[in-house]
Protein backbone atom coordinates (compact mmCIF):
# COMPACT_ATOMS: atom_id res chain seq x y z
CA UNK A 1 0.00 0.00 0.00
CA UNK A 2 1.61 3.34 -1.02
CA UNK A 3 2.60 5.63 1.84
CA UNK A 4 3.10 8.64 -0.44
CA UNK A 5 1.71 10.04 -3.66
CA UNK A 6 4.14 9.58 -6.56
CA UNK A 7 3.95 9.68 -10.35
CA UNK A 8 2.91 6.04 -10.61
CA UNK A 9 0.07 6.66 -8.15
CA UNK A 10 -1.12 9.68 -10.13
CA UNK A 11 -1.12 7.55 -13.27
CA UNK A 12 -3.19 4.83 -11.56
CA UNK A 13 -5.57 7.43 -10.12
CA UNK A 14 -6.18 8.89 -13.57
CA UNK A 15 -6.86 5.46 -15.05
CA UNK A 16 -9.16 4.47 -12.15
CA UNK A 17 -11.03 7.79 -12.47
CA UNK A 18 -11.55 7.40 -16.20
CA UNK A 19 -12.74 3.81 -15.77
CA UNK A 20 -15.13 4.80 -12.98
CA UNK A 21 -16.53 7.74 -14.94
CA UNK A 22 -17.01 5.50 -17.96
CA UNK A 23 -19.01 3.01 -15.86
CA UNK A 24 -21.16 5.76 -14.34
CA UNK A 25 -21.28 8.06 -17.38
CA UNK A 26 -24.85 7.27 -18.44
CA UNK A 27 -26.15 7.60 -14.86
CA UNK A 28 -24.44 10.96 -14.36
CA UNK A 29 -25.63 12.26 -17.72
CA UNK A 30 -29.17 11.16 -16.92
CA UNK A 31 -29.39 13.17 -13.67
CA UNK A 32 -27.78 16.31 -15.15
CA UNK A 33 -30.25 19.04 -14.13
CA UNK A 34 -28.17 22.03 -12.99
CA UNK A 35 -27.17 24.57 -14.28
CA UNK A 36 -28.65 23.32 -17.59
CA UNK A 37 -30.35 19.96 -18.14
CA UNK A 38 -28.27 19.15 -21.22
CA UNK A 39 -27.43 15.56 -20.22
CA UNK A 40 -23.65 15.73 -20.68
CA UNK A 41 -21.98 16.15 -17.26
CA UNK A 42 -20.74 12.56 -17.08
CA UNK A 43 -19.49 12.66 -20.65
CA UNK A 44 -17.71 15.99 -20.10
CA UNK A 45 -15.96 14.83 -16.93
CA UNK A 46 -14.93 11.57 -18.60
CA UNK A 47 -13.46 13.36 -21.63
CA UNK A 48 -11.66 15.85 -19.40
CA UNK A 49 -10.09 13.09 -17.31
CA UNK A 50 -9.10 11.22 -20.47
CA UNK A 51 -7.45 14.40 -21.77
CA UNK A 52 -5.44 14.63 -18.54
CA UNK A 53 -4.28 11.02 -18.84
CA UNK A 54 -3.48 11.46 -22.53
CA UNK A 55 -1.20 14.41 -21.74
CA UNK A 56 0.65 12.39 -19.10
CA UNK A 57 1.16 9.49 -21.53
CA UNK A 58 2.18 11.80 -24.36
CA UNK A 59 4.89 13.38 -22.25
CA UNK A 60 6.30 10.31 -20.58
CA UNK A 61 5.24 7.07 -22.25
CA UNK A 62 4.51 5.89 -25.75
CA UNK A 63 2.60 2.66 -25.13
CA UNK A 64 -0.10 4.16 -22.90
CA UNK A 65 0.51 1.82 -19.95
CA UNK A 66 0.84 2.84 -16.30
CA UNK A 67 3.99 4.64 -15.25
CA UNK A 68 6.64 2.78 -13.33
CA UNK A 69 7.27 3.96 -9.75
CA UNK A 70 9.86 6.70 -9.52
CA UNK A 71 9.56 8.16 -13.03
CA UNK A 72 8.84 10.86 -13.95
CA UNK A 73 8.99 13.15 -10.94
CA UNK A 74 5.70 13.47 -9.09
CA UNK A 75 5.53 17.25 -9.59
CA UNK A 76 6.11 16.93 -13.34
CA UNK A 77 3.46 14.22 -13.64
CA UNK A 78 0.92 16.26 -11.67
CA UNK A 79 1.64 19.31 -13.83
CA UNK A 80 1.07 17.24 -16.98
CA UNK A 81 -2.29 16.03 -15.68
CA UNK A 82 -3.36 19.58 -14.83
CA UNK A 83 -2.26 20.90 -18.21
CA UNK A 84 -4.05 18.12 -20.09
CA UNK A 85 -7.26 18.71 -18.14
CA UNK A 86 -7.11 22.48 -18.69
CA UNK A 87 -6.64 22.17 -22.44
CA UNK A 88 -9.14 19.33 -22.82
CA UNK A 89 -11.81 20.52 -20.36
CA UNK A 90 -15.37 19.98 -21.61
CA UNK A 91 -18.30 21.92 -20.24
CA UNK A 92 -18.65 23.60 -16.87
CA UNK A 93 -18.04 20.32 -15.02
CA UNK A 94 -14.84 19.66 -16.97
CA UNK A 95 -13.53 23.14 -16.17
CA UNK A 96 -14.09 22.56 -12.45
CA UNK A 97 -12.46 19.11 -12.64
CA UNK A 98 -9.42 20.72 -14.27
CA UNK A 99 -9.08 22.93 -11.20
CA UNK A 100 -9.17 19.90 -8.91
CA UNK A 101 -6.15 18.50 -10.76
CA UNK A 102 -4.49 21.92 -10.75
CA UNK A 103 -4.90 22.02 -6.97
CA UNK A 104 -3.04 18.71 -6.68
CA UNK A 105 -0.34 19.91 -9.10
CA UNK A 106 0.28 23.13 -7.18
CA UNK A 107 0.33 21.48 -3.76
CA UNK A 108 2.69 18.73 -4.94
CA UNK A 109 4.88 21.25 -6.75
CA UNK A 110 5.24 23.38 -3.61
CA UNK A 111 6.11 20.42 -1.38
CA UNK A 112 9.81 20.11 -0.63
CA UNK A 113 9.77 16.39 0.03
CA UNK A 114 7.54 13.46 -0.86
CA UNK A 115 3.79 13.95 -1.31
CA UNK A 116 2.51 12.66 2.02
CA UNK A 117 -0.58 13.21 4.20
CA UNK A 118 0.07 16.93 4.62
CA UNK A 119 0.36 17.39 0.86
CA UNK A 120 -2.88 15.47 0.24
CA UNK A 121 -4.71 17.72 2.70
CA UNK A 122 -3.20 20.80 1.06
CA UNK A 123 -4.08 19.50 -2.40
CA UNK A 124 -7.76 19.02 -1.57
CA UNK A 125 -7.92 22.43 0.08
CA UNK A 126 -6.23 24.10 -2.87
CA UNK A 127 -8.54 22.25 -5.28
CA UNK A 128 -11.60 23.59 -3.45
CA UNK A 129 -10.35 27.19 -3.43
CA UNK A 130 -9.45 27.09 -7.13
CA UNK A 131 -12.71 25.47 -8.16
CA UNK A 132 -14.79 27.96 -6.17
CA UNK A 133 -12.81 30.90 -7.56
CA UNK A 134 -13.44 29.58 -11.09
CA UNK A 135 -17.22 29.98 -10.80
CA UNK A 136 -18.60 33.52 -11.07
CA UNK A 137 -21.73 32.79 -8.97
CA UNK A 138 -21.13 29.74 -6.71
CA UNK A 139 -24.22 27.87 -5.46
CA UNK A 140 -24.55 25.48 -2.56
CA UNK A 141 -25.75 22.00 -3.47
CA UNK A 142 -23.35 21.65 -6.39
CA UNK A 143 -20.00 19.97 -6.97
CA UNK A 144 -18.45 22.84 -4.99
CA UNK A 145 -20.31 21.72 -1.84
CA UNK A 146 -19.15 18.14 -2.35
CA UNK A 147 -15.54 19.26 -2.85
CA UNK A 148 -15.71 21.53 0.22
CA UNK A 149 -16.87 18.60 2.38
CA UNK A 150 -14.06 16.39 1.08
CA UNK A 151 -11.42 19.05 1.74
CA UNK A 152 -12.73 19.73 5.26
CA UNK A 153 -12.85 16.03 6.11
CA UNK A 154 -9.22 15.63 5.03
CA UNK A 155 -8.27 18.35 7.53
CA UNK A 156 -10.50 17.13 10.36
CA UNK A 157 -9.61 13.43 10.27
CA UNK A 158 -7.03 12.09 12.71
CA UNK A 159 -5.87 9.57 10.12
CA UNK A 160 -2.10 9.38 9.58
CA UNK A 161 -1.89 7.59 6.21
CA UNK A 162 -2.71 8.92 2.75
CA UNK A 163 -5.14 6.08 2.06
CA UNK A 164 -7.13 6.78 5.24
CA UNK A 165 -7.21 10.53 4.56
CA UNK A 166 -8.39 9.88 0.98
CA UNK A 167 -11.03 7.44 2.26
CA UNK A 168 -12.29 10.01 4.78
CA UNK A 169 -12.53 12.63 2.04
CA UNK A 170 -14.48 10.26 -0.21
CA UNK A 171 -16.90 9.30 2.59
CA UNK A 172 -17.55 12.96 3.39
CA UNK A 173 -18.09 13.65 -0.31
CA UNK A 174 -20.70 10.88 -0.47
CA UNK A 175 -22.60 12.36 2.48
CA UNK A 176 -22.42 15.85 1.00
CA UNK A 177 -23.62 14.53 -2.35
CA UNK A 178 -26.71 12.95 -0.80
CA UNK A 179 -27.50 16.32 0.80
CA UNK A 180 -27.42 18.22 -2.50
CA UNK A 181 -30.97 17.13 -3.38
CA UNK A 182 -32.37 19.30 -0.59
CA UNK A 183 -29.99 22.22 -1.23
CA UNK A 184 -30.98 23.12 -4.80
CA UNK A 185 -34.63 23.53 -5.87
CA UNK A 186 -33.79 22.21 -9.34
CA UNK A 187 -32.47 18.97 -7.84
CA UNK A 188 -35.37 18.64 -5.41
CA UNK A 189 -37.94 18.94 -8.21
CA UNK A 190 -36.24 16.16 -10.18
CA UNK A 191 -35.47 14.00 -7.14
CA UNK A 192 -31.77 13.63 -8.00
CA UNK A 193 -28.36 14.49 -6.59
CA UNK A 194 -26.00 16.92 -8.31
CA UNK A 195 -24.44 15.34 -11.40
CA UNK A 196 -21.11 17.15 -11.09
CA UNK A 197 -20.87 16.18 -7.45
CA UNK A 198 -21.55 12.55 -8.39
CA UNK A 199 -18.72 12.70 -10.92
CA UNK A 200 -16.37 14.17 -8.30
CA UNK A 201 -17.27 11.36 -5.89
CA UNK A 202 -16.26 8.85 -8.56
CA UNK A 203 -12.89 10.64 -8.89
CA UNK A 204 -12.31 10.76 -5.11
CA UNK A 205 -13.29 7.09 -4.79
CA UNK A 206 -10.77 6.32 -7.51
CA UNK A 207 -8.04 8.11 -5.53
CA UNK A 208 -8.75 6.05 -2.42
CA UNK A 209 -8.82 2.86 -4.49
CA UNK A 210 -5.54 3.70 -6.23
CA UNK A 211 -3.98 4.30 -2.81
CA UNK A 212 -5.04 0.81 -1.69
CA UNK A 213 -8.37 1.12 0.10
CA UNK A 214 -10.21 -2.24 -0.02
CA UNK A 215 -13.04 -2.14 -2.54
CA UNK A 216 -15.61 -3.15 0.06
CA UNK A 217 -14.94 0.01 2.07
CA UNK A 218 -16.07 2.39 -0.69
CA UNK A 219 -18.94 4.71 0.32
CA UNK A 220 -22.30 3.73 -1.09
CA UNK A 221 -23.09 5.56 -4.32
CA UNK A 222 -26.23 7.70 -4.50
CA UNK A 223 -29.42 6.05 -5.70
CA UNK A 224 -29.33 5.54 -9.46
CA UNK A 225 -31.75 7.56 -11.63
CA UNK A 226 -34.23 4.69 -11.94
CA UNK A 227 -35.23 5.16 -8.27
CA UNK A 228 -36.61 8.65 -8.93
CA UNK A 229 -40.29 9.17 -8.23
CA UNK A 230 -42.61 9.57 -11.20
CA UNK A 231 -43.05 13.21 -10.23
CA UNK A 232 -39.27 13.69 -10.13
CA UNK A 233 -38.80 12.05 -13.52
CA UNK A 234 -41.48 14.33 -14.94
CA UNK A 235 -39.71 17.36 -13.51
CA UNK A 236 -36.41 16.27 -15.02
CA UNK A 237 -38.02 15.75 -18.44
CA UNK A 238 -39.62 19.18 -18.23
CA UNK A 239 -36.29 20.78 -17.35
CA UNK A 240 -34.61 19.03 -20.26
CA UNK A 241 -37.22 20.10 -22.76
CA UNK A 242 -36.93 23.71 -21.70
CA UNK A 243 -33.12 23.64 -21.85
CA UNK A 244 -31.52 26.76 -20.38
CA UNK A 245 -34.09 29.11 -18.91
CA UNK A 246 -32.34 32.20 -20.25
CA UNK A 247 -29.53 31.18 -22.60
CA UNK A 248 -29.31 29.03 -25.71
CA UNK A 249 -25.57 28.41 -26.22
CA UNK A 250 -22.51 27.14 -24.38
CA UNK A 251 -19.31 28.84 -25.59
CA UNK A 252 -15.81 27.65 -24.67
CA UNK A 253 -12.36 28.67 -25.87
CA UNK A 254 -8.71 28.65 -24.85
CA UNK A 255 -7.08 32.03 -24.31
CA UNK A 256 -3.45 33.17 -24.24
CA UNK A 257 -1.58 36.43 -24.77
CA UNK A 258 -3.31 38.04 -21.78
CA UNK A 259 -2.72 38.99 -18.15
CA UNK A 260 -4.56 39.04 -14.81
CA UNK A 261 -6.07 42.49 -15.32
CA UNK A 262 -7.53 41.64 -18.71
CA UNK A 263 -8.80 38.29 -17.44
CA UNK A 264 -10.61 40.08 -14.60
CA UNK A 265 -12.21 42.41 -17.16
CA UNK A 266 -13.13 39.40 -19.29
CA UNK A 267 -14.95 37.78 -16.36
CA UNK A 268 -17.00 40.94 -15.85
CA UNK A 269 -17.78 41.24 -19.57
CA UNK A 270 -18.89 37.62 -19.81
CA UNK A 271 -21.02 38.03 -16.70
CA UNK A 272 -22.84 40.81 -18.50
CA UNK A 273 -23.62 38.68 -21.58
CA UNK A 274 -24.39 35.34 -19.92
CA UNK A 275 -24.11 33.07 -16.89
CA UNK A 276 -22.23 29.94 -15.75
CA UNK A 277 -19.06 31.94 -16.32
CA UNK A 278 -15.85 30.05 -15.54
CA UNK A 279 -12.41 31.39 -16.44
CA UNK A 280 -9.53 29.22 -15.21
CA UNK A 281 -5.80 29.37 -15.84
CA UNK A 282 -2.67 27.30 -15.51
CA UNK A 283 -1.28 29.37 -12.64
CA UNK A 284 1.44 31.16 -14.62
CA UNK A 285 2.47 34.29 -12.62
CA UNK A 286 0.75 37.42 -13.87
CA UNK A 287 -1.83 35.42 -15.74
CA UNK A 288 0.31 35.31 -18.87
CA UNK A 289 -0.15 31.57 -19.43
CA UNK A 290 -3.07 29.58 -20.81
CA UNK A 291 -6.71 30.06 -19.77
CA UNK A 292 -9.87 28.06 -20.40
CA UNK A 293 -13.03 30.15 -20.76
CA UNK A 294 -16.64 28.94 -20.41
CA UNK A 295 -19.97 30.81 -20.57
CA UNK A 296 -23.67 30.20 -21.31
CA UNK A 297 -25.09 33.00 -23.47
CA UNK A 298 -27.34 34.01 -26.36
CA UNK A 299 -24.88 36.28 -28.20
CA UNK A 300 -22.04 33.98 -29.24
CA UNK A 301 -20.29 36.80 -31.11
CA UNK A 302 -20.20 39.00 -28.01
CA UNK A 303 -18.59 36.22 -25.97
CA UNK A 304 -15.89 35.61 -28.57
CA UNK A 305 -15.30 39.36 -29.04
CA UNK A 306 -14.76 39.69 -25.30
CA UNK A 307 -12.10 37.00 -25.63
CA UNK A 308 -10.44 38.87 -28.50
CA UNK A 309 -10.27 42.03 -26.38
CA UNK A 310 -8.65 40.06 -23.56
CA UNK A 311 -6.06 38.16 -25.61
CA UNK A 312 -5.83 35.49 -28.32
CA UNK A 313 -8.78 33.07 -28.22
CA UNK A 314 -8.43 29.75 -30.05
CA UNK A 315 -10.07 26.32 -30.16
CA UNK A 316 -13.48 28.00 -29.96
CA UNK A 317 -16.39 25.56 -29.50
CA UNK A 318 -20.09 26.42 -29.49
CA UNK A 319 -22.86 24.04 -28.40
CA UNK A 320 -26.59 24.80 -28.72
CA UNK A 321 -28.53 23.40 -25.77
CA UNK A 322 -31.49 22.51 -27.97
CA UNK A 323 -29.24 20.03 -29.78
CA UNK A 324 -28.34 18.29 -26.52
CA UNK A 325 -31.76 17.49 -25.09
CA UNK A 326 -33.78 14.40 -25.88
CA UNK A 327 -31.21 11.60 -26.00
CA UNK A 328 -31.64 8.91 -28.62
CA UNK A 329 -33.81 6.04 -27.43
CA UNK A 330 -31.92 3.26 -25.72
CA UNK A 331 -28.61 5.10 -25.28
CA UNK A 332 -28.33 8.32 -23.27
CA UNK A 333 -24.95 9.09 -24.84
CA UNK A 334 -26.50 10.07 -28.16
CA UNK A 335 -28.37 13.36 -28.41
CA UNK A 336 -28.42 13.60 -32.23
CA UNK A 337 -28.47 11.17 -35.09
CA UNK A 338 -25.75 12.40 -37.47
CA UNK A 339 -22.49 14.35 -37.38
CA UNK A 340 -19.41 14.98 -39.50
CA UNK A 341 -16.12 15.29 -37.58
CA UNK A 342 -13.31 17.03 -39.45
CA UNK A 343 -9.64 17.36 -38.45
CA UNK A 344 -8.10 20.71 -39.44
CA UNK A 345 -4.76 22.41 -38.85
CA UNK A 346 -5.69 26.10 -38.59
CA UNK A 347 -8.28 28.24 -36.83
CA UNK A 348 -9.53 29.99 -39.97
CA UNK A 349 -10.30 26.80 -41.87
CA UNK A 350 -11.79 25.36 -38.68
CA UNK A 351 -14.30 28.19 -38.74
CA UNK A 352 -15.09 27.40 -42.38
CA UNK A 353 -15.79 23.80 -41.43
CA UNK A 354 -18.00 24.79 -38.50
CA UNK A 355 -19.97 27.20 -40.67
CA UNK A 356 -20.59 24.27 -43.03
CA UNK A 357 -21.96 22.18 -40.18
CA UNK A 358 -18.99 20.06 -39.09
CA UNK A 359 -17.68 19.28 -35.62
CA UNK A 360 -13.98 20.11 -35.60
CA UNK A 361 -10.75 18.80 -34.09
CA UNK A 362 -8.08 21.52 -34.36
CA UNK A 363 -4.44 20.44 -34.61
CA UNK A 364 -2.91 23.88 -34.10
CA UNK A 365 -1.16 22.95 -30.85
CA UNK A 366 -0.69 19.19 -31.10
CA UNK A 367 -1.25 16.41 -33.62
CA UNK A 368 -4.10 14.23 -32.33
CA UNK A 369 -3.63 10.51 -31.76
CA UNK A 370 -6.21 7.72 -31.75
CA UNK A 371 -7.26 8.51 -28.16
CA UNK A 372 -7.83 12.18 -29.00
CA UNK A 373 -9.95 11.25 -32.01
CA UNK A 374 -11.90 8.67 -30.01
CA UNK A 375 -12.68 11.33 -27.40
CA UNK A 376 -13.75 13.74 -30.12
CA UNK A 377 -16.03 11.10 -31.65
CA UNK A 378 -17.68 10.53 -28.27
CA UNK A 379 -17.94 14.28 -27.80
CA UNK A 380 -20.09 14.67 -30.91
CA UNK A 381 -22.78 12.69 -29.07
CA UNK A 382 -24.04 11.52 -32.47
CA UNK A 383 -25.11 7.97 -33.27
CA UNK A 384 -23.67 8.10 -36.83
CA UNK A 385 -20.39 9.99 -37.47
CA UNK A 386 -18.37 10.50 -40.63
CA UNK A 387 -14.71 11.18 -39.75
CA UNK A 388 -12.57 13.23 -42.18
CA UNK A 389 -8.89 13.05 -41.06
CA UNK A 390 -7.61 15.47 -43.74
CA UNK A 391 -4.08 14.02 -43.65
CA UNK A 392 -2.85 10.61 -44.87
CA UNK A 393 -0.63 10.37 -41.78
CA UNK A 394 -3.74 10.51 -39.56
CA UNK A 395 -5.74 7.85 -41.39
CA UNK A 396 -4.37 4.98 -39.27
CA UNK A 397 -5.20 6.74 -35.99
CA UNK A 398 -8.62 7.67 -37.39
CA UNK A 399 -9.36 4.02 -38.19
CA UNK A 400 -8.24 2.90 -34.72
CA UNK A 401 -10.43 5.57 -33.09
CA UNK A 402 -13.37 4.54 -35.27
CA UNK A 403 -12.88 0.90 -34.33
CA UNK A 404 -12.92 1.78 -30.62
CA UNK A 405 -16.05 3.88 -31.10
CA UNK A 406 -17.80 1.05 -32.93
CA UNK A 407 -17.07 -1.32 -30.05
CA UNK A 408 -18.89 1.10 -27.74
CA UNK A 409 -21.95 1.22 -30.00
CA UNK A 410 -21.30 4.35 -32.09
CA UNK A 411 -21.45 4.01 -35.88
CA UNK A 412 -18.36 5.64 -37.45
CA UNK A 413 -17.15 5.71 -41.05
CA UNK A 414 -13.73 7.11 -41.97
CA UNK A 415 -13.40 8.78 -45.38
CA UNK A 416 -9.60 8.86 -45.89
CA UNK A 417 -9.25 12.47 -47.04
CA UNK A 418 -5.66 13.50 -47.70
CA UNK A 419 -6.14 17.28 -47.46
CA UNK A 420 -8.41 19.82 -45.84
CA UNK A 421 -9.80 20.75 -49.26
CA UNK A 422 -10.94 17.18 -49.85
CA UNK A 423 -12.64 17.34 -46.47
CA UNK A 424 -14.40 20.60 -47.38
CA UNK A 425 -15.53 19.07 -50.69
CA UNK A 426 -16.99 16.08 -48.85
CA UNK A 427 -18.64 18.38 -46.33
CA UNK A 428 -20.18 20.47 -49.14
CA UNK A 429 -22.28 17.51 -50.37
CA UNK A 430 -23.21 16.18 -46.91
CA UNK A 431 -26.98 15.87 -46.59
CA UNK A 432 -28.40 14.68 -43.27
CA UNK A 433 -31.73 13.98 -44.97
CA UNK A 434 -30.18 11.18 -47.07
CA UNK A 435 -29.77 7.64 -45.85
CA UNK A 436 -26.40 7.40 -44.01
CA UNK A 437 -24.95 4.91 -46.53
CA UNK A 438 -25.90 7.06 -49.52
CA UNK A 439 -24.52 10.16 -47.82
CA UNK A 440 -21.17 8.49 -47.15
CA UNK A 441 -20.91 7.42 -50.80
CA UNK A 442 -21.64 10.97 -52.00
CA UNK A 443 -19.07 12.46 -49.61
CA UNK A 444 -16.41 9.91 -50.57
CA UNK A 445 -16.99 10.59 -54.28
CA UNK A 446 -16.70 14.36 -53.73
CA UNK A 447 -13.45 13.94 -51.80
CA UNK A 448 -11.99 11.59 -54.41
CA UNK A 449 -12.98 14.03 -57.17
CA UNK A 450 -10.96 16.87 -55.64
CA UNK A 451 -7.33 17.16 -56.77
CA UNK A 452 -5.12 19.13 -54.40
CA UNK A 453 -1.65 20.68 -54.51
CA UNK A 454 0.24 23.44 -52.74
CA UNK A 455 3.08 25.91 -52.88
CA UNK A 456 6.19 25.89 -50.68
CA UNK A 457 9.15 28.26 -50.55
CA UNK A 458 12.49 26.43 -50.85
CA UNK A 459 14.77 26.91 -47.85
CA UNK A 460 17.89 25.35 -49.38
CA UNK A 461 19.36 24.34 -52.71
CA UNK A 462 18.16 20.91 -53.80
CA UNK A 463 17.71 18.67 -56.83
CA UNK A 464 14.06 17.92 -57.65
CA UNK A 465 12.25 15.91 -60.32
CA UNK A 466 11.86 19.09 -62.39
CA UNK A 467 15.34 20.52 -61.87
CA UNK A 468 17.53 22.23 -59.29
CA UNK A 469 15.95 24.78 -56.95
CA UNK A 470 17.61 27.57 -54.98
CA UNK A 471 16.66 29.12 -51.64
CA UNK A 472 13.63 31.39 -52.14
CA UNK A 473 12.32 29.53 -55.19
CA UNK A 474 8.62 28.61 -55.08
CA UNK A 475 7.91 24.88 -55.41
CA UNK A 476 4.63 23.41 -56.61
CA UNK A 477 3.94 20.19 -54.67
CA UNK A 478 1.47 17.53 -55.80
CA UNK A 479 1.18 14.00 -54.34
CA UNK A 480 4.33 14.67 -52.33
CA UNK A 481 6.48 15.49 -55.37
CA UNK A 482 7.79 18.79 -56.78
CA UNK A 483 6.03 19.38 -60.11
CA UNK A 484 7.18 22.93 -60.89
CA UNK A 485 9.62 25.64 -59.82
CA UNK A 486 8.50 29.30 -60.04
CA UNK A 487 10.20 32.63 -59.30
CA UNK A 488 7.50 33.86 -56.87
CA UNK A 489 4.19 32.90 -55.28
CA UNK A 490 1.95 34.73 -57.78
CA UNK A 491 3.55 33.05 -60.77
CA UNK A 492 3.69 29.70 -58.97
CA UNK A 493 -0.01 29.89 -58.07
CA UNK A 494 -1.02 30.53 -61.70
CA UNK A 495 1.30 27.85 -63.13
CA UNK A 496 0.09 25.30 -60.59
CA UNK A 497 -3.58 26.09 -61.23
CA UNK A 498 -3.08 25.80 -65.03
CA UNK A 499 -1.32 22.46 -64.55
CA UNK A 500 -4.16 21.12 -62.38
CA UNK A 501 -6.81 22.28 -64.87
CA UNK A 502 -5.29 20.38 -67.80
CA UNK A 503 -7.37 17.39 -66.68
CA UNK A 504 -10.49 19.56 -66.49
CA UNK A 505 -12.35 21.09 -63.60
CA UNK A 506 -15.32 23.23 -62.65
CA UNK A 507 -14.26 24.84 -59.36
CA UNK A 508 -10.89 26.05 -58.07
CA UNK A 509 -10.63 26.63 -54.32
CA UNK A 510 -7.63 28.48 -52.91
CA UNK A 511 -6.68 28.51 -49.21
CA UNK A 512 -4.28 31.30 -48.23
CA UNK A 513 -1.70 30.49 -45.57
CA UNK A 514 -1.18 32.45 -42.37
CA UNK A 515 1.60 34.60 -43.87
CA UNK A 516 0.21 34.95 -47.41
CA UNK A 517 -0.93 38.38 -48.63
CA UNK A 518 -4.54 38.77 -49.73
CA UNK A 519 -3.24 40.01 -53.10
CA UNK A 520 -2.00 36.51 -53.86
CA UNK A 521 -5.55 35.16 -53.92
CA UNK A 522 -6.92 38.22 -55.75
CA UNK A 523 -4.33 37.98 -58.54
CA UNK A 524 -4.92 34.24 -58.97
CA UNK A 525 -8.69 34.72 -59.19
CA UNK A 526 -8.31 37.52 -61.75
CA UNK A 527 -5.90 35.48 -63.92
CA UNK A 528 -8.10 32.36 -63.87
CA UNK A 529 -11.28 34.29 -64.67
CA UNK A 530 -9.47 35.65 -67.75
CA UNK A 531 -7.76 32.44 -68.89
CA UNK A 532 -10.37 29.91 -67.72
CA UNK A 533 -13.75 31.71 -67.77
CA UNK A 534 -15.53 28.36 -67.55
CA UNK A 535 -14.13 27.77 -64.05
CA UNK A 536 -15.50 29.20 -60.79
CA UNK A 537 -12.85 30.45 -58.34
CA UNK A 538 -13.23 30.90 -54.57
CA UNK A 539 -10.53 32.13 -52.21
CA UNK A 540 -10.55 31.65 -48.43
CA UNK A 541 -8.14 32.56 -45.66
CA UNK A 542 -7.12 29.09 -44.50
CA UNK A 543 -4.51 30.13 -41.94
CA UNK A 544 -2.25 27.09 -42.43
CA UNK A 545 1.38 27.61 -41.48
CA UNK A 546 3.03 25.02 -43.73
CA UNK A 547 1.83 26.00 -47.23
CA UNK A 548 1.46 29.69 -48.26
CA UNK A 549 -1.20 28.49 -50.71
CA UNK A 550 -3.19 25.28 -51.12
CA UNK A 551 -5.24 24.68 -54.29
CA UNK A 552 -8.10 22.30 -54.90
CA UNK A 553 -9.78 21.54 -58.23
CA UNK A 554 -13.19 19.85 -58.38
Amino acid sequence: MPSVIDAALLSRWTAESAAGLERRCAEIDDINVFPVADGDTGTNMLLTMRAAGDELRRRYREDGGPLAPGSPGCAEAAAALARGALVGARGNSGVILSQVLRGFAEAIGESKGSADVAVLRAALGRAHRLARAAVARPREGTVLSVLAAAAQAAVDTTATTVVDVAASAASAAAEALRATTSQLPELARAGVVDAGGYGLLVVLDALATALGRPAGEAPSPPPPPRTRTARGAEALTTNRESGSDRFSYEVMFLLDGTDDARVAALRMELGAVGDSVAVVGDGTPGGTGLWNVHVHCNDVGAAVEAGIEAGRPHRVTVMRFADQVGAAAGDARFTRDRAVLMVVAAAEVAELARESGADVVETVDVVPDADDLAAALAGTRARHVVLLPGDPDLTGDAERAASAARRSGQEVVVIPTSSVLQGLSALAVHDAARRPGDDVVAMAEAAAGTRTAGLLVAEAEALTWVGRCSPGDVLGISDGEVVLIAPDLSVGALWLAHRMLTAGGELVTALLGAEADAELGEHLAEDLRRTHPEVDVVVYRGGQTDYPLVLGVE
